[in-house]
């Protein structure tokens, strides 16, 4: 609102206990959106893009520039999330097949899990259902057990992380978006 007599911008108290209360509860939404990855969802990308809408309600808050790294943060964490869980199946001897029977059942015991321990159930969930699902298509491929284990093994460990370094970026880029929100 422009003052008239000063031609200075200016909003009631009221008016900013409001927009103090919507930033708020957008920062609790932002919060919650992190959480998504450990259910293997896009909760970075869900971050930024919930960043741009309310970059497009206050234009002022970040340049395209801004915008764009944040971008680029994003697609480091699924580059780097995707890359590990195939690293570590690789590394102990887990095959393509293999690999994506990881990826599914991280997807889908995070799902199973995900009621459980207060929601940090999805993450254990994740991890043993990597670990399930690589050691169950090795072994349908006819690996030993021992050589299923083993690469089950690493992709379970790949998966913890990339999943760590994933919710790192993603508290990165909390803490870059938060303050621009507050101003």
């Amino acid at each position: 609102i422009l003052c008239p007599m000063k031609g200075k911008s200016y909003v009631s108290a009221q008016e900013q206990k409001m927009a103090d209360l919507f930033a708020g509860l957008y920062t609790i939404l932002l919060i919650l959106c992190l959480g998504l990855n450990f259910f293997g969802l896009p909760g970075n990308w869900a971050i930024i893009g919930l960043f741009a809408i309310w970059k497009w309600m206050h234009p002022e808050i970040a340049t395209w520039l801004f915008f764009g790294f944040l971008i680029i943060l994003g697609l480091v964490g699924e580059g780097i999330e995707f890359g590990a869980s195939v690293w570590g199946a690789k590394k102990y001897g887990g095959t393509s097949k293999g690999n994506m029977g990881a990826m599914i059942g991280a997807i889908l015991g995070s799902i199973v899990l995900a009621p459980f321990l207060l929601g940090f159930g999805a993450l254990v969930g994740a991890f043993a259902g990597a670990y399930a699902g690589c050691f169950l298509i090795e072994k349908l491929q006819g690996r030993t057990t021992v050589e299923a284990k083993k690469a089950a093994l690493g992709a379970m460990w790949g998966k913890v992380f990339g999943v760590v370094v994933k919710l790192g970026i993603g508290i990165g880029i909390l803490s870059l978006i938060v303050p621009r929100m507050w101003v």
